[in-house]
């Protein structure tokens, strides 16, 4: 199968996070369309571990962050945007630091997914951090953060009664479950 081609883009709007872009595109199938695409520079998100992963049941660190979009608090792990330059595993330690005030000994990759590949080009690279010295916070000034330290177990009963909803979060805390501790 064919993938789609750019034949045109046109910026409509540069703000500090975004970009939005008209791009005309033809598609795999020879047709052509316009497809409106919010570029982002990517983003690190990083599930803290208080204590050993591979003990009966870990501790981990989330955060619980106002969010506008959506119109309450969420409970999240820490996570920002790449700064220009900036690798992701650096940007996870800075968000980790900003976010919680720790500083960890290891960060480990885990996967790097799209958000919603329907309409931005955002990728999110998410880590476990171990080893983790607290230290203090240092949120951005539109940052309204309360620090929760749960048990695995917690968190993923949290996850199956709908009560953490936040995708980069989902997808971090249970690919880390799942795939890297076998819970």
């Amino acid at each position: 199968m064919q993938k789609s081609a750019t034949i045109s883009k046109r910026r409509v709007y540069t703000g500090g996070s975004i970009s939005l872009d008209v791009d005309l595109v033809r598609f795999p199938n020879g047709s052509v369309g316009e497809l409106e695409m919010v570029r982002h520079p990517g983003a690190s998100a990083v599930v803290p571990f208080l204590t050993d992963p591979t003990g009966d049941d870990p501790q981990i660190l989330l955060i619980r962050q106002y969010r506008y979009a959506a119109e309450q608090y969420l409970l999240e792990v820490p996570a920002g945007k790449l700064d220009p330059g900036e690798s992701p595993a650096d940007c996870a330690r800075r968000e980790l630091l900003e976010e919680t005030g720790c500083t960890a000994s290891r960060v480990e990759h885990l996967i790097t997914v799209y958000t919603t590949p329907g309409f931005t080009d955002e990728k999110i690279h998410l880590y476990m951090a171990t080893g983790l010295t607290m230290g203090e916070s240092r949120p951005e000034h539109d940052e309204f953060i309360e620090i929760e330290a749960k048990p695995l177990s917690q968190v993923l009963l949290m996850i199956e009664r709908g009560e953490i909803v936040d995708g980069k979060t989902l997808v971090a805390i249970l690919y880390v479950a799942g795939y890297r501790l076998g819970h």
